[in-house]
C-alpha cells in the first residue's frame, strides 16, 4: 500500500539533492584563512584560486562566489557555489591598518569597505544552505566575534562544520574550539598546506545533508 509520507519525504530529500545552487558560504573572524580555505577547495576541484590573500586584516571586502564546484568523496558527489565572505568583526578602526604601512587616505577606505563587507556577510546569510565556519586554532575561540557569528547561525538554524585552521602551528587547540562549540562538528585543518582536508571533505559531506 502507497505511503504518501514517504513519497513526501522522498520528494523532499530529491529535491534538496537536485537543488542547482546550494550556496555553501565560509564565514569568520578577520585572517581565520577563510580565503586560504577557498583557494584550496577551488585548487583541489577546479585547479585555480577564487580569492586574494594578505597579511593585512580585511583582505576580503566583497562577496567573492565561485560556482558550480564539486566534490567527490566516497563515491559521492556534491555540487554547490562557495561563497568567500568579508571577515566579521565587531569594531573595524581605520587605525588598526595603519601599523601596515597604509596611508592614512587607505586605512580609511579599507575600514570604510570593510565595515561595507560585514554587512553584506550578515545579509548573505539568509541565503546559506551551509555555513563552514573558519577559525584560527590559535586563537581563544571564546571571542565576542565569534559568539556573534555562531548565534546568527544558530537564530537562523543553518547547517554548520566549523574549520580550526592553522593546525600546523604549535600554538593550535582543536580541543579548545570543539569544547566551545559542541553543538556542531568540527574539523581540524591547515588550509595553507592541504592537511586534513580529506577529513574536511567527508564531514562537509556528513554536515550537508
Amino acid at each position: 500500500m502507497p505511503n504518501p509520507f514517504k513519497d513526501f519525504f522522498d520528494f523532499l530529500t530529491r529535491l534538496f539533492l537536485n537543488k542547482k545552487h546550494i550556496k555553501i558560504g565560509l564565514y569568520g573572524p578577520t585572517n581565520s584563512g577563510k580565503s586560504t580555505l577557498a583557494n584550496r577547495i577551488t585548487k583541489d576541484w577546479l585547479g585555480e584560486e577564487m580569492s586574494s590573500v594578505s597579511r593585512i586584516p580585511h583582505e576580503t571586502r566583497e562577496i567573492i562566489q565561485k560556482e558550480k564546484i564539486t566534490v567527490q568523496h566516497n563515491g559521492k558527489k556534491l555540487t554547490f557555489n562557495l561563497v568567500d565572505t568579508p571577515g566579521i568583526a565587531t569594531k573595524i578602526d581605520y587605525e588598526d591598518f595603519l601599523k601596515y604601512k597604509l596611508s592614512v587616505k587607505e586605512a580609511r577606505e579599507r575600514a570604510k569597505e570593510a565595515t561595507k563587507g560585514v554587512i553584506e556577510s550578515i545579509k548573505w546569510l539568509d541565503s546559506m544552505d551551509c555555513v563552514i565556519v573558519v577559525l584560527d586554532s590559535t586563537i581563544n575561540p571564546y571571542s565576542q566575534v565569534n559568539i556573534t557569528i555562531i548565534g546568527n547561525l544558530a537564530a537562523r538554524k543553518i547547517p554548520v562544520l566549523i574549520a580550526a585552521n592553522k593546525i600546523d602551528l604549535k600554538k593550535s587547540d582543536l580541543k579548545k574550539v570543539e569544547a566551545a562549540f559542541p553543538q556542531y562538528k568540527s574539523v581540524g585543518i591547515s588550509a595553507e598546506y592541504g592537511h586534513n582536508m580529506d577529513d574536511f571533505y567527508k564531514m562537509l559531506f556528513k554536515v550537508v545533508k
